[in-house]
């Protein structure tokens, strides 16, 4: 959800609140009494660079320097200790130095420095302190050998072929106590992988024998057998019993039985399920060694089927014999089958308001076998309150309605015989159908049904393809007549061809997403997407084998319609990089091209490229940057009545290129109950016509003007992470317009006075832009804004 704010007077208010929240110059110290002392800063000399910032963690959380924004906010909010914001200030306490200096001490020794001493010193200027530890780390001991006494054949065997493969530790290496408990850790998660059920971590020792002179460290690594026994037993799977309790909860009532096959048993108290496809993932098979890894994708493939609350591990009983089985116990308790989200939002800008309504119905378990059926209805509606307008009359300008049906199988559904692709993910089949009407106030009025079937399913943990063999396009467009009769006075047939033609197309489409899965965590990783989307092809070999009519643009036709040919491509590619602290720097490219061809010189409307945005580049609204250096003052002249109408239609391209970079970072740990964070940013690319179009002039895409036909924006923010979601606030400022030629494009350099208020450059641009003017004479139409105020939830990208 998200909405843009125009007008100077809220901008201005946001802007000072943003300002005010980012920055403060008070004194950090006035909350301190008598003889406290606030500390400021901590150093570690005398360590290896690789672990200082390790080893800060290790000094005591009260002794920590305070973020100035949070002791501010303490400050500010905390009187009386009514309220818990921000932080509490670091107050000097010598007894929790000293703790830290042997946390400090033990964290080197811990990383093989086992003669490390530290010292600590306290220095205090004007009620603040500074911490100094200084660190004599010694020999750094190394590992001379590593030996291991197993007495279980079968357990040594395992080790002694896995360990390479795993281990931290080799022959030469550094001695570290994270890499033997990595190592124990690492062979206690093979073990559960092969059948050893009743071991545990405490069975994995070691000793270490240095030699305190020299430097280095013999290791050997115990595995003791359990009590009274003199090998650790392998254990098999046996009979599994799926039970489903009723919507309280409770396992009791009248169930359902069914004895799927010699391994299932599924008992249903709230009648609301068949064993499939339940029991297809239940990963841990009978007479299978048991698997801890299959056990933890069986409860996350039961959970990624959204019908079941909370999926916990399953219960495991031993047979009576002395056969080592296990019979599995898998109690589920369904969700509630039926949810209705409503969603809404607002926009104001420049005079212009609407809303955006939006009802999901979702029923998750269709045919008692967990399909959902979902169906999505929108309504969005822009209104003129008459200032951009010569009657001074609250007009509609636009309205999109949407209404869609989906029907989601956890399963891949083919008449094909294919093998349950569920290691990784359950797959998912959707058929889906979308009506839209989209509707512009005296231009046009345009009608859309999709059909599509689509597959997705995991390759790995982290790759996702989606593939859509089938999708059935009917696109219409009626023209209001008058906008009709003036855009052909106009010679503007491509906008004719464009809005207002009749299309019936099927296409295909497939989309690549490598680490998906890791958008929301501070690892250092590469985002990946790609899609590709070919239509039209079958059309036209069916075409030419019939030998189909042509229309009068000399275009073939089928079932009395013409049909489209394009291809388009598009790559969303981000690097993430943490710094540690919530602190992540991200750099994203974003290009993308459509080309028509066959039956076609033009993209379908839909298909074409916008830029501008919340999500894109932000100092600008959707749809109005682009194509290139393309300029409605210039191209349309004295014509206000034709760049009214045709405003948010003519601002489109084939080729899009857009690269962002973010800065994030965290504020306060606790702002009325969220995490606030911060952000810096700068957008920059645009869109371009694919060749030369005289509605466009300006607008086709050349290498040697990428620059120059580029956009720049900048800008700050605000996130309020409350977990399950997070809003988003940020203030972007227009840098570059490639409207613009020359030095004048760098606007916000060369008229940044004119930011929040009026001036000859803004009155020249309202000017060129105007649609009419008002009884006294004055120009109306869109105003130049330099900044633009995005709300919205969750990231950006």
């Amino acid at each position: 959800m998200k909405a843009y704010i125009g007008t100077t007077k809220y901008r201005i208010a946001i802007l000072s609140i943003l300002l005010l929240i980012i920055g403060s110059g008070c004194s950090l110290t006035r909350g301190l009494k008598g003889n406290e002392k606030l500390v400021r800063k901590v150093t570690i000399k005398g360590m290896d660079k690789e672990f200082v910032e390790q080893a800060l963690n290790y000094v005591d959380k009260q002794q920590q320097p305070n973020n100035a924004f949070n002791l501010q906010l303490y400050y500010w909010f905390n009187k009386k200790g009514k309220r818990n914001i921000g932080e509490p200030p670091a107050i000097l306490d010598s007894n929790l130095v000293e703790f830290s200096r042997l946390q400090i001490e033990k964290f080197i020794k811990s990383k093989g420095y086992l003669k490390a001493k530290v010292d600590d010193t306290i220095q205090i200027k004007k009620k603040k302190a500074q911490l100094l530890f200084a660190v004599n780390q010694g020999p750094m001991f190394r590992i001379r050998k590593i030996q291991d006494s197993i007495a279980d054949t079968k357990v040594r065997l395992l080790y002694r072929k896995t360990r390479l493969v795993f281990s931290h530790l080799q022959p030469g290496g550094r001695f570290d106590t994270d890499s033997l408990a990595f190592d124990r850790d690492a062979f206690y998660q093979e073990m559960k992988r092969n059948g050893y059920y009743d071991f545990y971590r405490q069975y994995i020792n070691y000793t270490a024998d240095s030699t305190y002179n020299s430097g280095v460290v013999d290791l050997t690594m115990f595995i003791d057998n359990p009590a009274d026994k003199n090998a650790h037993p392998i254990y098999t799977m046996n009979n599994t019993l799926v039970t489903i309790s009723n919507s309280n909860g409770q396992y009791k009532g009248k169930e359902d039985t069914i004895q799927v096959d010699s391994q299932f048993r599924f008992v249903d108290f709230s009648h609301r399920f068949k064993p499939h496809p339940v029991v297809d993932y239940v990963l841990l098979k009978k007479g299978d060694l048991y698997d801890a890894d299959l056990q933890t994708a069986t409860t996350s493939r039961l959970s990624e089927l959204n019908v079941f609350r909370n999926v916990p591990n399953p219960e495991y009983i031993k047979t009576s014999d002395s056969t080592n089985r296990l019979n599995m116990v898998l109690k589920l308790i369904p969700l509630k089958r039926m949810s209705d989200r409503v969603e809404g939002e607002f926009l104001f800008a420049d005079g212009r308001y609407g809303y955006n309504i939006g009802n999901t119905f979702t029923d998750r378990n269709i045919f008692k076998k967990a399909v959902t059926l979902q169906i999505k209805l929108n309504l969005s509606v822009l209104y003129d309150n008459g200032t951009n307008t010569s009657n001074n009359k609250s007009i509609v300008e636009n309205q999109d309605f949407k209404i869609g049906a989906s029907l989601i199988y956890p399963w891949i559904v083919t008449p094909f015989n294919f093998a349950k692709p569920g290691k990784y993910g359950v797959p998912h089949t959707t058929f889906s159908s979308n009506y839209s009407l989209f509707f512009q106030k005296g231009l046009v009025e345009r009608t859309s049904l999709v059909n599509s079937i689509t597959y997705d399913f995991l390759e790995t943990a982290n790759k996702v393809h989606s593939i859509t063999p089938i999708d059935i396009e009917f696109s219409r467009g009626i023209i209001d007549p008058q906008a009709r009769a003036e855009l052909l006075s106009k010679n503007s047939y491509s906008y004719i061809y464009l809005i207002g033609r009749t299309i019936f197309t099927t296409g295909s489409q497939y989309t690549y997403q490598a680490n998906g899965n890791l958008l929301n965590s501070y690892h250092n990783f590469t985002y990946f997407k790609g899609s590709l989307d070919i239509g039209g092809n079958f059309l036209s070999a069916v075409s030419n084998l019939t030998n189909s009519p042509k229309d009068t643009l000399g275009k073939h036709t089928l079932f009395g319609y013409t049909f489209a040919q394009y291809a388009k491509t598009e790559i969303d590619l981000r690097i993430y990089r943490s710094f540690g602290g919530e602190r992540q720097f991200i750099f994203r490219v974003n290009p993308g091209i459509g080309i028509p061809y066959g039956n076609s010189n033009q993209l379908i409307f839909e298909k074409n490229f916008y830029t501008g945005g919340a999500n894109d580049i932000r100092a600008w609204l959707p749809r109005t940057l682009g194509p290139g250096q393309f300029n409605r003052a210039t191209a349309y002249g004295g014509d206000t009545t034709l760049r009214s109408r045709l405003k948010y239609i003519d601002q489109f391209g084939e080729i899009k290129f857009v690269t962002n970079a973010e800065y994030r970072y965290k504020l306060v740990n606790n702002f009325f109950g969220s995490k606030l964070k911060g952000a810096v940013f700068i957008d920059a690319g645009n869109v371009w016509r694919l060749h030369k179009q005289p509605e466009n002039p300006n607008g086709e895409f050349r290498f040697n003007n990428l620059l120059q036909s580029s956009a720049i924006g900048i800008g700050t923010g605000l996130r309020f992470d409350v977990s399950f979601f997070v809003f988003r606030l940020d203030a972007a400022f227009k840098f570059k317009d490639p409207q613009f030629n020359g030095a004048d494009q760098w606007v916000l350099i060369k008229h940044g006075n004119e930011l929040f208020h009026p001036g000859a450059f803004k009155q020249a641009y309202l000017d060129a832009n105007r649609v009419g003017v008002d009884a006294n004479g004055r120009s109306i139409g869109d105003t130049y804004n330099f900044m633009q105020l995005n709300f919205g939830i969750g990231m950006p990208f």
